[in-house]
C-alpha cells in the first residue's frame, strides 16, 4: 500500500506511523516547577542528538508540565525506563494535575542529582542530568505551527549504577531498557548481537 501521509488517509484501524518508527527509546523526564515541586513523565519521542557534546531531546505533543518546567528552571533529568520499572513508568504517564508529584503517586524515590536541581529516580540504574539548550516549536510545510514542542538539553552529569558495568562496558541485557512501539505495544532489550562496521564507515547506522 501507499498513502498520502499529509492527508493520512491510510484506511487502517489506527495510524501506523508510530509502529513504523520503532522501537523508540523512552525519555523518563524528571523536572521541578518554578515552585520546586517535582514532576516525572515518560516521552516516547526521545533520543540522543550527538555525543560531542552529549545532547538529548524529547518531544511533547502539547505544552505539558515537563516542557513548562524546563522553560521555567532550565534543567531536567532523563531517567532510564527499565523492565523492572515498567509499571511505575506507565503509571507516571497519567494526566495528574499540575503540582502533583508522580514520584509519590507511583511509589518511586526521588534521589538528589549531582549537577542539577531536579531529582533522579533512585530506582533507575542510569540517569542523565541535563541543562536546557533550546525549545523548538514544530511548523509544518505550510508554516503552520503544530502543537508539538522539541526540548533539547546538554548532558552535564551521568549517573550509572556500578552493577550495570561489566568488563568496563554497560551490560544492556542486565538493564533491560524499555522501548516504545506503536499502538499499546512496548519492547524490552534483553538480547543483543554485534557487527563490525566496514573500515572508514560512518554512514546510516551511526557511530560506535
Amino acid at each position: 500500500m501507499n498513502y498520502d501521509a499529509i492527508k493520512n488517509e491510510h484506511g487502517l484501524r489506527h495510524d501506523p506511523f508510530k509502529a513504523i518508527v520503532s522501537p523508540r527509546p523512552i525519555g523518563w523526564i524528571s523536572t521541578l516547577d518554578a515552585e520546586g515541586r517535582a514532576n516525572l513523565a515518560p516521552y516516547s519521542f526521545f533520543n540522543a542528538l550527538g555525543d560531542n557534546p552529549h545532547v538529548v531531546m524529547f518531544s511533547s505533543s502539547g505544552w505539558k508540565h515537563s516542557v513548562a518546567n524546563v522553560e521555567a528552571t532550565g534543567e531536567f533529568v532523563c531517567n532510564l525506563a527499565t523492565w523492572d520499572l515498567r509499571e511505575q513508568m506507565n503509571e507516571s504517564s497519567a494526566p495528574f494535575p499540575a503540582g502533583t508529584s508522580e514520584f509519590e503517586a507511583t511509589g518511586l524515590t526521588p534521589a538528589p542529582s549531582v549537577a542539577v536541581k531536579p531529582p533522579r529516580v533512585a530506582e533507575t540504574p542510569i540517569a542523565l542530568e541535563c541543562r536546557h539548550l533550546q525549545t523548538i516549536r514544530i511548523h509544518d510545510l505550510d508554516g503552520k505551527p503544530a502543537n508539538q514542542w522539541v526540548v533539547m538539553g546538554q548532558v552535564v552529569s551521568i549517573y550509572i549504577d556500578d552493577a550495570a558495568i561489566k568488563d568496563g562496558m554497560i551490560d544492556v541485557t542486565q538493564l533491560k531498557p524499555l522501548a516504545r512501539l506503536g499502538y499499546r505495544d512496548f519492547s524490552v532489550v534483553n538480547e543483543v548481537f554485534q557487527m563490525t562496521r566496514p573500515a572508514g564507515g560512518g554512514g546510516a547506522a551511526g557511530g560506535a
